[in-house]
């Protein structure tokens, strides 16, 4: 009797342990598109940009990046302990966002659709003095 019950508790045990592994996973999966998120982000801001800015550009980027994971990941994990119905509601808000940009990006390029001009086209049209380059490096980071 007390082999059997022994059994069924190391039964119960391994079941368990099947389903945090499961649900390990499915969070797993989650933090990698959370965090995988900003690797396009990076690839984008560092095109077209010298090899001696190229280091300060990412620094830049991973600085504002960590910071979003550092408000951003407790917030999350907070929310699915003590409102998980929060999540679903927050996440359609972003979806619409996102959806927001994306049209807003199709109705300029549409509608303005201005002359293609480079970043150097810009730097020549302010003059390359050092405060204005300064801030011509902040708007592309």
């Amino acid at each position: 009797m007390a082999g059997a019950s022994l059994l069924a508790l190391l039964d119960d045990i391994a079941a368990l342990l099947d389903d945090i592994a499961v649900l390990s996973k499915v969070a797993a999966k989650k933090t990698a598109g959370v965090l995988g998120d900003d690797l396009a982000v990076n690839a984008e801001q560092v095109s077209g940009v010298r090899a001696e800015r190229e280091l300060p550009v990412v620094w830049a980027v991973a600085k504002g990046s960590l910071l979003n994971k550092v408000i951003l990941v407790p917030l999350a994990l907070l929310m699915s302990l003590y409102a998980p119905w929060l999540i679903t509601p927050v996440l359609m808000l972003g979806g619409t966002y996102l959806c927001f940009e994306g049209a807003e990006k199709l109705h300029e390029w549409l509608a303005h659709h201005p002359k293609n001009t480079t970043s150097s086209d810009r730097v020549n049209q302010l003059r390359l003095s050092k405060d204005d380059l300064l801030a011509l490096e902040r708007t592309k980071i």
